[in-house]
C-alpha cells in the first residue's frame, strides 16, 4: 500500500496580520477572484454562491463558500454546474497566539483534494497554482489589512 499523498495538496504561508483580517479576505466570495487562478472575475449569484472564469480554459467555475469563523475553517465546493459542486478545497487560518507565536501574525493553509476526474496533469496543476497563489495571497492581506 502507497501512503504517499497523491489525494491530498496543502501549503502554507505565515501572513503578518491578525486572523480575523485573513479569514474575512479567505472567506469573501468577489476578493476570492484576486487570487484563483481557476475563477477570475468573479460575480456573485447568490448568497454564498459565486462564479468566475477560469484562467487556463476560460470555463465558468461555480463556488459556493462555507465559512465557519470559530474554527477558522472555508470550505470551497466548487464545479461547472451549481447544483452539483464538489467540496473538495479548504482554507484553514490559524491564529498566532495558538501556535506560539509573537505578535499580530497567522498561518493561511490551502488544502485540495483529488478529485475522481482530475489527470496527473490537472492535478499538477492545481498543487502548483494553490502553491503561487499563497504568494498572492499573503501579499493582498499584508498590504491591504482592511
Amino acid at each position: 500500500m502507497d501512503i504517499s499523498d497523491a489525494y491530498c495538496h496543502t501549503c502554507s504561508c505565515v501572513v503578518e496580520a491578525p486572523a480575523q483580517v485573513a479569514f474575512d479576505y479567505m472567506s469573501d466570495g468577489i476578493r476570492q477572484g484576486e487570487w484563483t487562478f481557476g475563477s477570475w472575475d468573479r460575480r456573485q449569484v447568490d448568497e454564498h454562491l459565486f462564479s468566475g472564469r477560469s484562467m487556463f480554459d476560460d470555463k465558468e467555475t461555480f463556488i459556493r463558500i462555507d465559512a465557519d469563523l470559530e474554527s477558522g475553517v472555508i470550505r470551497y465546493a466548487i464545479g461547472d454546474d451549481p447544483k452539483n459542486l464538489l467540496s473538495r478545497n479548504m482554507a484553514r487560518i490559524v491564529a498566532g497566539r495558538d501556535l506560539g507565536w509573537p505578535g499580530e501574525r497567522c498561518l493561511v493553509t490551502l488544502m485540495a483534494w483529488r478529485a475522481e476526474f482530475m489527470s496527473d496533469d490537472r492535478w499538477k496543476q492545481l498543487c502548483v497554482s494553490h502553491e503561487t497563489q499563497m504568494f498572492i495571497i499573503k501579499a493582498r492581506i499584508e498590504s491591504n489589512p482592511d
